[in-house]
């Protein structure tokens, strides 16, 4: 197989000793700039590498995401960590092997079909050769720009690729020392932020003698403009400072978020930067049918969210001899390192970033905003070693925020009831306020400086990058016309940005509630009607295979209460296609007690971690629909603790059964946020199953329900 595009990684990262090096006897090093996050992707690049260079998975050692080797590959997201990231190894450790056994056989005056590779050694008709990668690196200059011309294995001939490796990341973490929260230096510096209650607000006063003495231990207060830390030997008394220094910490001015703030009402009242966006599908979609005249429309709507991650934030920073070094759980190790140097006035080569695992991470958390206050603060305090760890009640109050969303269907349908006209619009505040986005810093302590970087005009992601608030906007149906209206808005007073999926699993859950209730007005079941408007096979064999594996047409009877719903999805409508049917319990509360879901991911390289993968997807869904919102008060966010922002816990995770399409000739597709959107989608659709009337508006709480059924 050989590739006619570059991936993007490896045309911004050309070439080849950018990625690979046989430095170590026996061993390889690779070097992505992707890095792990839960997702196993590192156990994935290495079968990737070991397949193409024939070696054994334990000769690869795999550097990730540290700034002074890592090739810049911008962020961790989308799901583009196989797709571009994996592809761009798999490319160049193809040309690497070609050349070696090119250079090989130019010796041997052989041909090169008459050579092989075992564990790194060669082999001519099948004998060793006493010759090996290591041997022969001086022969091969690896300066040079990757073709992407040599040829990669058939999946026929794989024999790492497709199996399931154990994790490379898992011991570590059963051990307790994976993450960076449990790195502790000798001599390190404590530090604790006091933050901002809303954006923009000013500090008016802090009893700083008040803080000293609830310190209980030696403490040093810095602060610039109104960036204010509390530093020492000491945790224990930092972290003291800090929450009385947030108690007595008196605000003023700014930007307060109103109480009502993300309520559709409240959303389609704001000023906005409007665009349209049309288009056809193929299929029925090209039948001039005769239209009934009836219009149904539909408004759902999403809140706002948080990150949640289970660890809090960390960072660690040093900066020595005029060199800034950076230990962060950031996405985007490169683009930390650019924005820290700028936000920070250095030279981008001063500055070193060095990823770190953390235990938790599903889109632009506060990792980036750790690593702005260690890196601050260590340039105040040079040669020490500074660590940033973030109480939980700062990751409710000022980590940046996933924005909420109201969206309005409006289907004009034809004389079988299938949609002639259809037309999504969305309001909604920007799904990216990442450093680097827009132009922007974006790190919540830099903005509290006297003299913040300046920020520029912000926008969303655009639609051929995936998207923000219209990422899956477009239906994956057979439409006869498809009109997008997104309504941008850019004055809300938070820092949105992006979580697991951004947009597109509040427009999945939208848009399958509508064809289920489309489904209904014509009479038709559910994944009948789906399949109707569906004429891509691949399509709708994912469709097919959900409704198989769970029994969907059997009409096995379900107790009282019960109910079962249907959800699909293409990620972005270029990632992976996944199915999903739920079975929930509707009481006081929504219990959801079993899913299934069918995934076609083409090529897949690790079929563990792509259950995992896609299990992760379905639980965070479930948690999405069922329980997560933020509130507002006093002007700024109200939740504090788990017991006001709750998640779906562990006893609550239901039985999951996933059935993986094989289609090893096929690109492999991201995968990561793939079954979010189907699952939320087909717990709603069951609950209004269960409930006899739908809930459009999320979460699907208890309050929420009886609201909805009180309505009338």
């Amino acid at each position: 197989m050989i590739s006619n595009t570059l991936p993007l990684s490896l045309i911004d990262n050309p070439i080849l000793s950018q990625w690979i090096a046989f430095e170590e006897q026996g061993r390889v090093r690779i070097a992505t700039g992707k890095v792990e996050i839960g997702q196993g992707i590192l156990t994935a690049f290495t079968q990737i590498a070991a397949e193409e260079l024939d070696v054994a998975p334990e000769q690869v050692r795999i550097v990730s995401g540290e700034t002074n080797v890592s090739p810049s590959e911008y962020f961790t997201s989308g799901s583009y960590s196989v797709s571009v990231g994996g592809a761009s190894i798999r490319l160049v450790c193809a040309e690497v092997r070609s050349l070696f056994l090119d250079r090989l056989a130019e010796a041997l005056k052989c041909p090169v079909g008459e050579l092989s590779i075992e564990n790194g050694q060669f082999l001519r008709a099948g004998k060793p050769l006493n010759k090996d990668y290591w041997s022969m690196k001086g022969e091969i200059a690896l300066e040079r720009r990757a073709s992407g011309t040599a040829p990669t294995k058939s999946p026929s001939k794989y024999r790492i690729v497709g199996k399931s490796l154990p994790r490379l990341d898992l011991p570590a973490k059963v051990k307790g020392s994976a993450f960076i929260q449990d790195i502790a230096p000798e001599n390190v510096v404590h530090a604790r932020v006091l933050r901002r209650p809303w954006r923009h607000a000013r500090l008016a006063a802090l009893d700083e003698t008040a803080v000293r003495k609830a310190a209980k231990g030696p403490i040093e207060l810095l602060r610039e403009g109104d960036f204010v830390a509390f530093t020492g030997a000491s945790e224990i008394a930092v972290s003291r400072a800090a929450e009385v220094a947030r108690a007595l910490a008196r605000w003023e001015g700014g930007t307060p978020a109103p109480d009502d703030i993300g309520e559709p009402a409240w959303l389609k009242a704001q000023a906005s930067r409007d665009r349209t966006v049309e288009n056809g599908q193929p299929g029925r979609a090209q039948e001039d049918r005769t239209k009934s005249g009836r219009t149904v429309q539909a408004l759902y709507s999403r809140p706002f969210l948080t990150y949640a991650s289970i660890g809090t934030a960390c960072a660690l920073a040093e900066f020595k001899d005029g060199a800034l070094s950076v230990w962060s759980h950031t996405q985007g190790p490169s683009i930390l390192r650019d924005w820290l140097a700028r936000a920070l006035g250095m030279e981008t080569a001063k500055v070193t970033v060095f990823h770190r695992q953390g235990a938790g991470a599903y889109g632009h958390n506060t990792a980036d905003d750790a690593a702005f206050d260690a890196a601050f603060i260590a340039t105040r305090m040079s040669g020490r070693t500074v660590r940033v760890l973030w109480p939980r009640e700062d990751e409710f109050l000022a980590a940046p925020i996933s924005t909420a969303m109201a969206i309005e269907l409006r289907a004009t349908l034809d004389a079988d009831n299938k949609p002639a006209d259809w037309t999504i619009e969305i309001w909604s505040p920007p799904h990216a306020q990442r450093p680097g986005m827009n132009g922007n810093a974006n790190f919540t302590g830099a903005e509290a400086l006297p003299n913040p970087p300046p920020q520029k005009e912000l926008s969303d992601i655009p639609d051929e990058r995936g998207g923000g608030a219209t990422r899956n906007a477009f239906a994956i149906y057979d439409l006869p016309r498809h009109r997008v209206i997104h309504h941008m808005i850019p004055g809300a007073p938070l820092r949105t940005s992006s979580l697991r999926g951004l947009g597109a699993w509040a427009n999945v859950y939208a848009i399958e509630g509508f064809i289920d209730e489309l489904a209904e007005i014509a009479g038709e079941d559910p994944v009948t009607y789906r399949l109707s408007l569906l004429s891509d096979p691949r399509t709708r064999k994912v469709v097919e295979t959900a409704a198989q594996i769970s029994g969907w047409f059997e009409r096995r009877p379900l107790p009282e209460g019960c109910a079962r719903g249907f959800g699909f999805a293409r990620y972005k409508n270029i990632a992976s296609f996944a199915a999903v049917v739920a079975e929930v319990e509707v009481n006081e509360d929504v219990r959801v007690k079993r899913v299934w879901c069918a995934a076609d991911a083409g090529l897949v390289i690790s079929p563990d971690g792509a259950k995992n993968q896609l299990e992760g997807g379905i639980i965070m869904g479930a948690s999405f629909v069922m329980k997560e919102r933020v509130n507002f008060a006093g002007g700024r966010v109200a939740n504090a603790t788990w017991a006001d922002y709750p998640i779906l816990r562990f006893s609550e995770v239901p039985e999951i059964e996933i059935a993986l399409i094989d289609n090893p000739n096929e690109p492999t597709l991201g995968l990561g946020e793939a079954s979010v959107g189907p699952t939320g989608a087909a717990i709603g659709n069951a609950v209004a199953r269960a409930l006899g009337k739908r809930i459009r508006n999320l979460p699907l709480t208890r309050e929420r329900i009886a609201a909805t059924l009180l309505a009338d």
